[in-house]
Formats: structure tokens, C-alpha cells, sequence
């Protein structure tokens, strides 16, 4: 598994450790409440806001908190969302992309600018790092729902492109158009998944040393901070000593 898929997993588990809910809840929020703008309140026609509400129910999000962001976007008083890619270049040249939902593009493109220059990176023009990405669709399941080969049969057999399967559970991908397609068979199979989104995948995943990728690692941070980033893709591998290390401490 790639390094930064291994970084989230370690920050994920962290985060519950500590019960920092309150930012996460409320970025959760604002993804349901946009989708359901975006598309109809019901989960089972807007792929996008099922992705959304699978999110908040893995974070164990009360349902009351989803249902109140569900109507939030048929009351037509709530805040307009703008949904804004940023992409530039951290520590070592490593190529991040950052999702954000903002109601004032100023302030977040100049805290964004901000957080990089501090980094010791740059922030880039749209298009600059993208390249280096694929957009593509990510089912996650956990680990025990099956054994690595049950899922990888069954994600074939449903049109998935690949399957990483670890300790921390599967992960499959597949093209973005059958994102919905690929998560409803699957979910027939082991049950509802714990995410089902679009996501940013490094096509070529560059080993970054110790030194970076703890300048990384705290850029990284301080954007997922950040109360309009809703994601940060990056095309980094850390080394495996860096990461048994961040996983002990």
C-alpha cells in the first residue's frame, strides 16, 4: 500500500483516539448538505450523497446530525458552498491536490498559499499536479468482511480495475462513471462498505526521506485542519521505518 494511504490510515485512527469530532462533523455536514443540493435529498437516487451519509455513518456521526444536514439544503437559508481544487508542490517537490468547500475563495485560497509557503512549497496553477493523478472511484471495505481473494474475485467480477487488500481492509478501485455501479454489487456481497467516493490516486508514488516526510506530514495536518479542506491527495511514499514510527508514537 501506497505511503500516503498508509499516513491516512495511521492520522484516521489517531483522530478517533483522541475524539476530535467536532470539525469532522461538521466538514461531514457540509458535504451532505451540498450533495443533497447538488441532487435529490434521497441517498438512493444522488450517488453523491450516499458517498457522503457512508462517510459520516463510518465516523459513527449521530443520525440526527445527518438527517439535519439532509434538510439543511431544502431550507434554501444555509451558506453557498463553492467547491475549489487547489494544487501545488510541498516539501522535496511532492504534488498535492487540496479539496476545499468555501463560502469566501479568497480567504481560502490565501490561508491554502499560506500553509505551503510556510511548508517550505508553492501553490500552483490549476492543472499543474493533476497530471500526475487519476480521478477514480475507491470502495473501502474492513479487513474482515472477506479475505483478500473473496474481494478481489468479486470486485472483478462487479468491473473494479484493482484491489489493495491489507491489514487496515480492502481497497478497491475502479473508473469514476461506475463508482455507483461497482459500490451497489459490492455492498450485495459484504454489506454496506465504510467509504465509497472519488478520490485523486498518485499514478507513480515517489519515496520522499525521513526529513520530508515529516515536513510533509505536518503540512498535511495543518491542512485537513483547515475548517473549508474537505481532502489532500498526495503522490508521496513514505519510507517503512517513518511510518512504523508515526504508527508508536
Amino acid at each position: 500500500m501506497a505511503g500516503h494511504s498508509q499516513f491516512k490510515n495511521i492520522m484516521h485512527r489517531k483522530g478517533k483516539q483522541d475524539a476530535v469530532r467536532s470539525k469532522l462533523f461538521s466538514k461531514l455536514a457540509r458535504e451532505i448538505t451540498v450533495s443533497a443540493k447538488l441532487g435529490l435529498p434521497d441517498p438512493n437516487m444522488n450517488p453523491r450523497l450516499r458517498a457522503a451519509i457512508l462517510a459520516a455513518r463510518a465516523e459513527n456521526m449521530p443520525k440526527d446530525n445527518i438527517e439535519r444536514a439532509i434538510k439543511k439544503a431544502a431550507g434554501g437559508d444555509g451558506e453557498n458552498y463553492e467547491e475549489i481544487r487547489y494544487e501545488g508542490y510541498g516539501p522535496g517537490g511532492a504534488a498535492l491536490i487540496v479539496e476545499a468547500m468555501t463560502d469566501n475563495r479568497n480567504r481560502t485560497a490565501s490561508d491554502v498559499r499560506s500553509y505551503f509557503g510556510k511548508a517550505g512549497g508553492n501553490l500552483a496553477e490549476t492543472g499543474a499536479v493533476a497530471f500526475m493523478f487519476d480521478r477514480v472511484g475507491l470502495i473501502e471495505f474492513d479487513a474482515g468482511v472477506a479475505s483478500a481473494d473473496a474481494m478481489l474475485e468479486a470486485a472483478v467480477d462487479a468491473g473494479a480495475d484493482d484491489v489493495l487488500s491489507s491489514e487496515d481492509g480492502h481497497e478497491v478501485y475502479c473508473e469514476q462513471g461506475a463508482l455507483a455501479e461497482v459500490s451497489k454489487v459490492l455492498e450485495g456481497h459484504f454489506g454496506e462498505p465504510r467509504k465509497s467516493k472519488l478520490i485523486w490516486k498518485p499514478q507513480t508514488p515517489v519515496a520522499v526521506d525521513d526529513e520530508t516526510a515529516e515536513k510533509l506530514m505536518r503540512l498535511m495536518e495543518t491542512l485537513e485542519d483547515h475548517d473549508d479542506v474537505q481532502n489532500v491527495y498526495g503522490n508521496f511514499e513514505f519510507s517503512d521505518a517513518f511510518l512504523a514510527k508515526l504508527a508508536d508514537s
